[in-house]
């Protein structure tokens, strides 16, 4: 039996524009509903900064259902 979390597939939406951030979800949910064939089992959300630029970067793992 296959771990609860295992995952054979990974997408990354990441931007640093201010505007895009503002989108993100709406583009995340877009993509899971393209894709009504996978299950998203982790995902991990990373934001990082320097004196200019804001990134964020959201990560789902996911597996074939």
């Amino acid at each position: 039996m296959a771990n609860a979390n295992s995952f054979n597939g990974v997408k990354i939406f990441s931007t640093t524009l201010a505007r895009d951030r503002e989108q993100m979800g709406e583009k995340i949910t877009g993509w899971i509903k393209e894709n009504p064939g996978i299950e998203i089992v982790d995902r991990t959300v990373t934001q990082s900064s320097d004196k200019e630029f804001h990134c964020l970067s959201i990560t789902l793992f996911y597996r074939n259902k």
